[in-house]
């Protein structure tokens, strides 16, 4: 060991002192004496192995007191901090997968708080005194805003399916178009579930053009099911053709093949009749007399991850005696939310206004512009001179797989920093606590107000106010 490594070494503040000085530091109280003690050791263990690895590149001044413990502070808050955490959406992308899709409305978050904070009914019946199920909590409500026979709820859709074709196919070929073999987010694929579940995946068709005859034409004493998967996170446009589940579902009835559909992403309400694309209703899907139907409750629904499955008495007994329904089943918390979030159905207008996700989506242009000027003047008050805020015309995004083709109109704000590229820009927004994500485009980087909420604005002004000053 040098010289310099030596010198270096015993101006290293021993872990002791160290311990001493933090018990008196306001900054740890919020945190524990054995989460402290153990980052004042990591601390200190780091620097003297930089020393001893390279002297030279430690300078002095980082080893004082004053500075190992502000590094400590660092390390400690970063540790005892949840790593799932709230930050703002500014991204205009309304069912953001990384960032948890569906935000919850205050209505419901205040049930799940009360369910939480005590016992519940979870599985118990009231009336009788006795053991009950819970599925039978939302059973009703599931089936009165749908019109299906029965109803239940798994973990989400992928377990909802897996679920479904491990009861109803197993052993049994299931018949799907080509053109529907989709992949959801994580490389997770329809015919991987398929072979998870014991099913024997029988493909008709082509990738743009599938006729009922290629269906009837492939039913065998084997087949076990026909399977209709929603498209919802990509369109195959120009040259195609497709079958109606009303047509796939006289076929069945015709041959005895029971008929499911995925609808992926469902929704309960009519998009068209506020202005915007079409998306196939779950209502629809269950008047067509589909045996199986599922969609996920962290979509379009506007609720909680959970997969939904609606369909016959007789399917639906079945697949609750599965004894897959016990490792897929859903939480007391989770139950909460969706039947809160599925309370607000019963009013079409009650739902819009208040489920967050059908807000955003059908907020109006003169609202998201508003939003744009309100913020872009709380910027410009920040009379940051290398700082220029524009109003852009951009597209929000539904997201989240789901309205693939619709580009919905918004007005944007687009920040160019002199000197600062957009992706520092960027990267020092995403850095800050909380987070502000947004997206570059056109070399700017960009807000889009329609994701972002009332009471998030200071959070941005700050943030940016916090990157521009560093």
């Amino acid at each position: 060991m040098n010289e310099l490594s030596q010198k270096r070494l015993r101006k290293l503040p021993g872990v002791d002192k160290i311990i001493e000085a933090a018990k008196s530091d306001a900054d740890f109280v919020p945190f524990s004496q054995g989460l402290v003690t153990e980052y004042i050791r990591k601390v200190i263990d780091r620097l003297r192995a930089r020393i001893i690895a390279d002297p030279s590149e430690i300078p002095e001044a980082l080893l004082t007191e004053d500075a190992i413990i502000e590094t400590i502070k660092t390390q400690v808050r970063i540790a005892g901090s949840p790593n799932l955490r709230p930050l703002v959406n500014a991204t205009g992308i309304v069912i953001h997968t990384n960032l948890g899709r569906s935000v919850l409305s205050h209505r419901v978050l205040d049930n799940v708080y009360k369910v939480a904070a005590g016992y519940s009914n979870l599985e118990y019946d009231l009336t009788k005194g006795k053991r009950g199920s819970r599925y039978s909590l939302i059973r009703e409500i599931l089936c009165d805003i749908t019109g299906a026979q029965d109803a239940m709820v798994v973990n989400n859709n992928a377990g909802a399916v897996l679920l479904c074709l491990d009861t109803i196919a197993r052993g049994k070929t299931v018949i799907v178009s080509r053109g529907e073999l989709v992949e959801i987010g994580g490389a997770f694929r329809i015919p991987d579930v398929m072979i998870k579940s014991g099913a024997c995946l029988k493909e008709v068709g082509t990738t743009n053009r599938t006729h009922l005859k290629d269906y009837e034409n492939a039913v065998d004493p084997d087949t076990g099911l026909l399977l209709k998967v929603h498209t919802s996170n990509y369109s195959i446009i120009g040259f195609t053709a497709s079958v109606s589940l009303n047509s796939l579902v006289s076929l069945g009835n015709r041959l005895q093949v029971p008929v499911m559909e995925d609808l992926g992403s469902g929704t309960f309400v009519d998009f068209s009749r506020h202005g915007l694309a079409a998306e196939p209703m779950v209502q629809d899907s269950v008047r067509s007399g589909a045996d199986i139907i599922t969609f996920s409750g962290d979509k379009l629904l506007g609720g909680p991850q959970a997969g939904i499955i609606l369909g016959t008495r007789e399917m639906l007994n079945r697949i609750k005696m599965n004894p897959l329904t016990r490792a897929l089943r859903i939480d007391k918390l989770t139950l909460a939310a969706l039947e809160s979030t599925l309370q607000l159905y019963r009013d079409e207008t009650l739902a819009v206004n208040e489920i967050p996700t059908l807000r955003m989506i059908m907020a109006p242009m003169n609202e998201i512009e508003h939003r744009a000027r309100d913020l872009r003047d709380r910027l410009l008050d920040l009379h940051a001179p290398d700082m220029k805020v524009d109003l852009l015309d951009l597209d929000s995004r539904a997201g989240g797989g789901s309205l693939p083709m619709l580009e919905i109109p918004s007005k944007c704000l687009g920040i160019r920093v002199t000197g600062m590229s957009p992706n520092t820009l960027e990267k020092g927004l995403r850095k800050h606590s909380p987070p502000v994500i947004c997206r570059i485009e056109n070399d700017y980087l960009v807000m889009d107000p329609r994701t972002i909420q009332a009471d998030e604005i200071e959070t941005i002004v700050d943030a940016i106010e916090a990157v521009l000053g560093t």
